[in-house]
Order: C-alpha cells, then structure tokens, then sequence
C-alpha cells in the first residue's frame, strides 16, 4: 500500500474530488493538514444525543434510533414526502426526505446511526430536512459486533453543511491506513518526563482511538507538541535578530542633559526599564523589547529617553502611532518634555496622510535629510515616498493596533534600526511567552506620585432606569466645579450605524447586549442640547471621520479649556492628556471590552483632581457583556484584568489575528489553561536550541517547524 507523509499532497492520498472539498470546506492541501483537524469530541455507540438540547438554525451530528418511517403522498406537487421520526430514549426529532422512497429499506426502526443536518422546527415539531447519515450496521452484524464496539469512541469532527463528520471520519481512516513514519518534533526526555506518547501514536490515538483511555494521553502529547514547536520558532527569531549586527548607541551628552532638567524624580520602574533599553541600545544585536505598563506609568519618558541615547550619534527614531489625535498629542508632548533647548536640536517632527500637501512635504524632507531626528506619524510613516537618512529606533505604540506587515515595513526603512514596543494594555504572561516570546519583556508597575486616582461606577439601567437621567446631572456637577468631562459613544451615528474607523471591535462574546446601538456621537450631542442643565455648558463631538485639522483643532481646543464635555468615539482611548478632565461617562460600556474599557477609563483623573468613570449599560446581571462591565468597576489594577479579560473571552480574542501567524498552528493549546505547558516548553525549547541551534541532530522537531511554522508564520514572527 502507498505510503504518505505528512507533507504529501491530499488530492495524492485521497483522490482529487475529496481532496477539493476538503480545501473549499477548510483550507487543507496537504496530509499534515487533514491530520490536525481533530475531533472536537466523541460519541458511544448506544450513547444517544439529547435532542432537546439541539441548537435552532445550528449544524448538528447526533447518535440517535429509528423509532417510526411513513410515506405519504403531497397534496400541492408531485412526489412524496418521506419522514423518519429518531429518538434518543427522551425526546423525538423528525428527519424529511422529498422523493426518495428507496432510504425506507435503510432507514429501518430500531436502527440506530449518526445524523447530520440544520435543525428546523416544523409545526412545532423539531426536525432535520434532507439530513446526511450513517447507519451503524444492520442488525445481525451489529449484534455480534455490539461487545466488541461498546467501547469504541465515535470522533465527531468539525463539519460544514458540504462535508459531514463521518466523511471527514472515513477521509482520515484511509490516510492513517497509508501513512508512513511521523518524525517525532519532542525530545525523549521531555516525553518521558511527562509520559507522552511517540507522535505517530498520538496521531493514530486521537483519531480512532479503541477506548476512551487513549485519547487525553494523545491530546497531551499534541498540546505539548504545538508549545513546543512554537516556542523553538519563537526562540529561533531572537536568535535571528541576535544574529544581526547593530548600530551602537551610546549615551551622551543630549540624556544627561534632558534627564537634568526633569522636574520630577524617576520611579524605580521607569529607572530599571530605562536602564534596560539603555544597555540593549549599547548592545551587539538590535533591541527587540516590549514594554508594558499602565496609562500613564511613564512609557513615552523611557521611549524619549532612547529616541535621545539614538540622536547622540545622529541616529532617528520613529514612532508610529495609531490614530493622527495621538500622533499630534505625542509630538506636542515630546517637544513639552524636551523644552526649549533640546526640542530645537531634534526637531520632533509630525508626518501623517491628513497633513495640507505642503506641510507633508515639509515633514518628509526633514526625515528623508536627517534633520528631523524624532518623526512621529500615522500609517504615513509606512508609506514608500516616507524615507530616513540614519533609521536607528522604531518605537510602536500600542502595539496591538498594528498588524505584523506595518510593523515590519517600517523596520525595513532602517539598517537593522533597534525596536521598542509599547503597549498600556497588560498581557498576561502566558500571552506575552505565546505571542510576544521572540520579545524581551519589562514591565512598569509603579505609577508617578501625585496621581488623585479614579473611582468608577457601574450604572446599571436594566435594574434602575431614572440613573440615565443622573448622569447628565452628576457630569454637569463637575463642570460647575471647573472640570471637564468625556463622553464615549460606541459609534458616530446610531441610525446610520457608522462605526469608527479607529474603533476597535466589542469583544468576541456579547451575550447581554442590545442588538443595535442606540446612541452614538450624534444622538448624544443631540440630547446634550436640548438638556436644561446644560445651556451653559461647551460641548464639541471628536470621531475618526473628521478631517484631521477639525480634529485636531477639537482637542487641542479641550486641552486648553474651551471644550467643558468631549462627546466621542474611541479615538481618545489612548494618549489624549488632559489634566483637567475628571469626569468620564461610557455608554454602551458593554460593548466595549475590558482592556478598552480601562483604556478609556485611563483618560481621567490624571492630574490631582480625582477621577471619575460612570459605565453605563443596559446589560442585564450575570450576562458575560455585564460581566465584563463589572470586572472593570471591581478593580484598577490592569494586569489583573488583563487576566480576567483573557478568562472571560479566551485568548481567540485576545491574541487577534494581526498579531501572530503562529497562532494558526494552535489546535488543542490554550493560554489561559496550559499556562505550565507553555513554560515547560519554553524551557526545553532553549536547552534544545543552546545545544543544538541549526536543529542538526532533531530532525522532526526541524521538519515539524518547517510545517506548522511555515514561510507565513515565519514572516509574521519575524515582524514581532
């Protein structure tokens, strides 16, 4: 018989008109991809499903009995309608079949099989149309065979409405018969030290297991082997970008000068970071380092201090921001920070797409001759006509908003330029070893001293609908005290629908929320104008479809104090620094995630006044979308909700898409739940690779990388 490989074509191994279904249905080509699409459960035989638990409008395999079989003629067309009512001991369900007469010798009562289609009702009854089926053997069969397959697991596969679980079953029947030897990617040693099976059996046992003992032991043994597999290409990347010789950046004259003419002291974080980016920036190879840390902790004071440790010897930094308003607000808070001595030496520089023509052609003239030695900008920093004459930092910031391709091609404007990533929304650990692992980490903790600290509410309308209208009063009640206030809406307009085009999406479960938002910028501006507390109150509207200098002009005008309330979308999650303001009211707050939320929340009582945050929503208790609002009124302390945000929504959400190819290669890893999985591997992946870097002597484990992390994975880890 033919033997395969895991690399071998599908359409070699099962034929071409399969093998196209299954890439239309999943995407797979090869052998190996087929292989890692594994059951999501089992099934006994005899093990009947419940129906009245099965989903309305949902794709369903169930096990269950043929209890009664009619045929009747139709009154209002030609043919007949067959119907076949099965069971599962408890409740019925019936299956319809237009003319097809010759399924009553199959369709026997007392069968019993696996079924497949929609669930529908029809006259109250609920039933399958046109399902597909497998029936067990018949019943002479079936009765010897009954004591040998009690025990038997059933895989029951992720399936479409074209491709059925038992097709996907037999698919996979045929390529485990053909296939070959499977290069073992884990190491004797750490299989014996968690008493995993060889791959090979593992493959074989949790496709058709023989009993139900067999399958967590292959699941273990492929949940360490995805780890694994991943944190050898993580760890390979840094090797990489080891590999590369950087540019020097001492520190000079331009730090002691800045670091003197702060008015405050470091915190102990700021000055460990500091010192952290310092010696990497004096390093053989380019810094690759994340930094994380709350609003407000001091992020751009230790990217301000690189971006001068880089000028010392000619060197530009980039800083690619998001959105134009925290672009605008970095530039004119780095050249506050650097005052009237050193701003005109570096000559903080803004390039973004709005900028009039002439002023961008201002802007890239001074970074394309060096003369701008900090350029901070928007995706136009990305563009080809965008050019460096000495790139030797790339700083990103809030880095969960850029995709890999973005970051990358701002890296290729420079000669191997040192990067630092920054970010306010914690991760946790198990995220930044499973995302971030080619990164080194530092974390500031500690926040600046003169911090009046915010308190935050939930408002509950579900439960008490009068405390809308108090809100209003309680925001009003600030601005007769001199402050100002936030009002974060969803989207820019509730009848239209338009959504932000910085908005991020709400998080991925949003059970509890209403089906469509009701108020957006415009409605709000609307009520605020007609609201008799508010006759005396300035209120401006700032979304991401204005044009840039309405925007600009908008916040800056709130900086100053001429704007009293700030009605906006999320464009002002992050940067945006306004001493003054004390007060901010979320509506919808559950359609906003955690981190996003405590983003926003960020926004006030940054200087001395106390800071208030007001969630509103509609949510009812105990639903995950009032969950979420909950959590963040429980608590300030952002790396404990970054942990609660991964447990509540799973890391599908948490990691997204832009951030890691690799995460394609996760089947049966979960970061929430295999936090030790991934350290245990994190650890022999780095023994591995001190003793043996070129894989030279681990074979599977090198053929497994080149599989699972293939060219894209290894493109998107190499942007990190």
């Amino acid at each position: 018989m033919a033997s395969f490989t895991l690399d071998s074509s599908l359409g070699g191994a099962i034929g071409g008109k399969t093998a196209a279904a299954l890439e239309r249905a999943f995407g797979m080509t090869t052998v190996g991809d087929l292989l890692v699409h594994y059951p999501r459960r089992y099934a006994r035989r005899g093990e009947l499903t419940p129906i009245s638990t099965l989903p309305l409008g949902e794709p369903v395999t169930i096990v269950a009995e043929v209890r009664r079989v009619s045929e009747r003629r139709m009154k209002n067309r030609n043919g007949s309608l067959l119907e076949v009512v099965i069971s599962d001991g408890n409740g019925e369900m019936s299956l319809t079949f237009f003319n097809q007469s010759w399924r009553v010798r199959d369709l026997q009562p007392g069968r019993q099989g696996i079924f497949a289609g929609k669930v529908g009702i029809y006259k109250g009854v609920q039933q399958l149309a046109h399902p597909d089926y497998e029936l067990f053997e018949d019943a002479d069969t079936a009765r010897l065979k009954v004591q040998a397959d009690a025990k038997l697991p059933i895989p029951i596969y992720p399936a479409t409405s074209t491709v059925a679980s038992w097709q996907l079953q037999k698919t996979v029947e045929l390529v485990l018969d053909g296939l070959g030897e499977v290069p073992d990617p884990l190491t004797e040693e750490l299989r014996a030290r968690h008493g995993l099976v060889d791959a090979r059996t593992a493959i074989e046992h949790i496709h058709r297991p023989t009993d139900f003992d067999q399958i967590e032991p292959a699941r273990a043994t492929l949940r360490m082997q995805e780890a694994f597999v991943l944190q050898v290409a993580l760890l390979q990347q840094r090797q990489f970008v080891r590999a590369l010789s950087a540019t020097k950046r001492p520190p000079g004259s331009l730090l002691e000068r800045f670091d003197a003419s702060l008015p405050f002291p470091r915190t102990p974080d700021q000055v460990a970071v500091g010192d952290d980016v310092a010696r990497d920036l004096e390093g053989d190879w380019p810094m690759n380092r994340l930094v994380q840390g709350e609003v407000g902790s001091g992020k751009t004071l230790v990217a301000l201090r690189a971006m001068l440790q880089v000028a010392q010897s000619g060197g530009q930094s980039a800083l690619i921001a998001p959105t134009e308003v925290l672009a605008a607000q970095h530039v004119r808070s780095i050249a506050r920070m650097l005052g009237p001595q050193l701003a005109p030496e570096l000559m903080p520089t803004l390039l973004t797409g709005q900028l009039p023509a002439a002023e961008r052609r201002k802007a890239a003239l001074r970074a394309a001759s060096g003369q701008a030695l900090i350029v901070v900008g928007t995706h136009a920093l990305l563009s080809e006509s965008t050019t460096f004459a000495d790139l030797g930092l790339v700083v990103v910031d809030e880095q969960h908003r850029f995709g890999v391709e973005q970051r990358e091609s701002l890296r290729a404007k420079g000669s191997s330029p040192h990067a630092l990533v920054l970010t306010a929304t914690p991760i946790p650990r198990t995220v930044a070893m499973t995302v971030f692992g080619d990164l080194d980490v530092s974390t500031i903790r500690t926040m600046p001293a003169g911090r009046a600290g915010i308190e935050t509410y939930v408002a509950p309308l579900a439960e008490r609908s009068s405390w809308f209208g108090r809100v209003w009063e309680r925001i009003a009640e600030e601005v007769a005290q001199g402050r100002q206030a936030f009002v974060v809406c969803a989207a820019i307009d509730a009848e239209k629908l338009t959504k932000d085009d910085t908005a991020d999406e709400p998080a991925g479960d949003t059970g509890g929320e209403a089906s469509r938002t009701r108020w957006g910028v415009v409605q709000v501006a609307d009520l605020l104008s007609r609201h008799p507390s508010f006759s005396d109150i300035r209120v401006e509207i700032l979304h991401g479809k204005m044009p840039s200098e309405e925007k600009d002009a908008v916040m800056q005008a709130f900086a100053r104090g001429d704007v009293d309330v700030l009605v906006a979308t999320t464009v002002v999650e992050v940067g945006v620094d306004v001493p003054n303001a004390s007060t901010m009211a979320i509506l919808e707050a559950d359609r906003f995630g955690v981190s996003q939320l405590h983003q926003l929340r960020g926004r006030v009582g940054r200087g001395g006044i106390p800071g208030l945050c007001l969630l509103v929503t509609e949510a009812p208790l105990g639903t995950p979308a009032r969950d979420r609002v909950d959590a963040v009124a429980s608590t300030l302390d952002g790396f404990a909700l970054a942990e609660i945000d991964l447990e509540l929504r799973g890391e599908g959400d948490v990691l997204g898409d832009a951030q890691s190819g690799a995460r394609s290669s996760l089947r049966l890893l979960r970061v929430v739940k295999d936090a030790d999985i991934i350290s245990e591997a994190r650890v022999a992946a780095e023994q591995v690779l001190a003793d043996d870097p070129a894989l030279l002597r681990h074979p599977g484990l090198a053929a497994a990388l080149e599989r699972n992390v293939g060219m894209a994975e290894r493109a998107a880890l190499a942007k990190n």
